[in-house]
């Protein structure tokens, strides 16, 4: 049965990844290079040390804003080229805002500084009181000087959706009840309720980020793992093989594993 069709029908017993592969997710970053760097040594790790898969490392979206290297970031994992791992990017309602403001749009600019552009825009070298001060206009184009063209491609290319078996990944979530082909692109990227209170089996476990938690939030149908690393310094990540799964974390101390299943 494809994947859609479990989507749409439904299914039981315990979710399963893809056949004969294995997939990281990795929760929001927001700017944090230096545990990007510790999370990304974590998975490199993990996987030389198990079975050879075929093997992929699903980004959940909100690479940028708030914490201090979004720059670095960005760079960091356009360039990233591990032996045997596939990386796979999705777009976050932030990669989404700060893409329209590229566009020549400023109309997110003011709300964008105060939610996490402030110190994007400095990891550019932007000064972030200039931009509040001069034209909305006049600090569009300085921003766009500033944050290279293969930096604003990267982010372009950036998908929705990825599926694995019985799981999908999305950034934020899905809207309960609508089938995943016809589900809107707003509430993959931004939604929090209903999605977050809802029980129903999505005929999938949906793994998301977007919606901080102080641990890995488990459920039946879903699992978050936004365990908010621009303040807390705990980067997560989900491995999935098989009907198995584990969670590495990584922060200010040494990196460490949650739970291995």
């Amino acid at each position: 049965m494809s994947f859609w069709k479990r989507i749409i029908g439904g299914g039981g017993g315990s979710p399963r990844g893809k056949a004969g592969a294995r997939a990281y997710a990795v929760g929001d970053i927001h700017g944090r290079l230096d545990l990007l760097d510790e999370v990304l040594a974590r998975i490199e790790d993990d996987a030389a040390h198990r079975r050879a898969r075929k093997t992929w490392a699903i980004f959940l979206g909100d690479l940028i804003d708030r914490g201090p290297d979004s720059a670095g970031v960005i760079e960091r994992l356009r360039t990233w080229r591990p032996e045997h791992i596939r990386p796979v990017f999705l777009a976050g309602n932030h990669e989404e805002v700060f893409l329209t403001i590229l566009g020549g749009d400023p109309k997110f600019l003011a709300n964008w500084l105060k939610f996490g552009g402030a110190e994007c825009a400095a990891s550019y070298g932007v000064d972030p009181d200039l931009l509040r001060r001069v034209d909305e206009d006049e600090a569009v184009a300085m921003l766009r000087a500033r944050v290279p063209r293969r930096h604003r491609e990267f982010l372009e290319g950036f998908a929705d959706t990825f599926a694995f078996g019985d799981y999908l990944f999305v950034h934020a979530g899905i809207r309960p009840g609508i089938a995943i082909e016809e589900q809107d692109r707003t509430d993959l990227r931004w939604i929090r309720d209903p999605f977050l209170r809802d029980t129903q089996d999505h005929g999938c476990v949906v793994v998301h980020g977007h919606t901080i938690s102080k641990a890995v939030d488990e459920r039946t149908n879903r699992i978050g793992i936004d365990t908010g690393a621009y303040k807390s310094g705990i980067l997560t990540a989900l491995a999935v093989e098989g009907e198995r799964r584990w969670f590495l974390a990584t922060g200010t101390t040494p990196a460490r594993e949650l739970h291995r299943g």
